[in-house]
């Protein structure tokens, strides 16, 4: 980073730490205890959609290694598109497989950091809930390098930004 650089405030982006994933269940933890916020055994990857035959045989090998998982029992994984052209891939286990759920982040992180499709990620994230029905997701920015908290509902209803685009997680789309 150049003098020039300082000055005109622009910083080095953070490199991505897919290790921090593992932090979530120490969190979750925290969570609970401070708000009431339970996870839900709902988590998410979200990365740009790429054409090519190298990105449909990664997503390919990524779903058939977690739809492969014997203890995950209902839905498999799935792949959703939302409105802006992002892909979400969407993992749903119990409750209390929080750690296994983790795992299947980072395997579909790792998988397409390995094979090139690093500069498509966009986040990960695990889905909570509280008492009353209140959701709140933490979510990974890969271009951050950081955890972030997004409380929001389903159903869109036309707000734009990144609600839109979490619905499709929560089922709202």
């Amino acid at each position: 980073m150049g003098f020039l650089d300082i000055l005109l405030g622009r910083t080095k982006p953070v490199a991505p730490d897919l290790d921090q994933l593992f932090a979530l269940p120490s969190a979750a933890v925290t969570l609970e205890a401070a708000a009431g916020f339970r996870p839900t055994g709902g988590g998410a990857v979200c990365f740009a959609t790429v054409e090519g035959a190298a990105f449909e045989q990664t997503h390919r090998e990524v779903q058939a290694l977690l739809d492969a998982d014997a203890d995950r029992g209902g839905v498999p994984v799935e792949l959703h598109e939302d409105d802006y052209g992002y892909s979400w891939l969407v993992s749903q286990r119990s409750p209390e497989q929080l750690p296994q759920l983790v795992n299947d982040l980072h395997a579909v992180n790792s998988s397409m950091e390995v094979n090139g499709f690093g500069p498509q990620l966009l986040c990960s994230l695990a889905a909570f809930e509280d008492e009353r029905g209140r959701r709140l997701a933490l979510v990974y920015l890969y271009k951050r390098g950081t955890f972030y908290p997004f409380a929001g509902g389903g159903g869109g209803g036309g707000r734009g930004g990144a609600g839109g685009a979490v619905d499709v997680f929560w089922g709202g789309g």
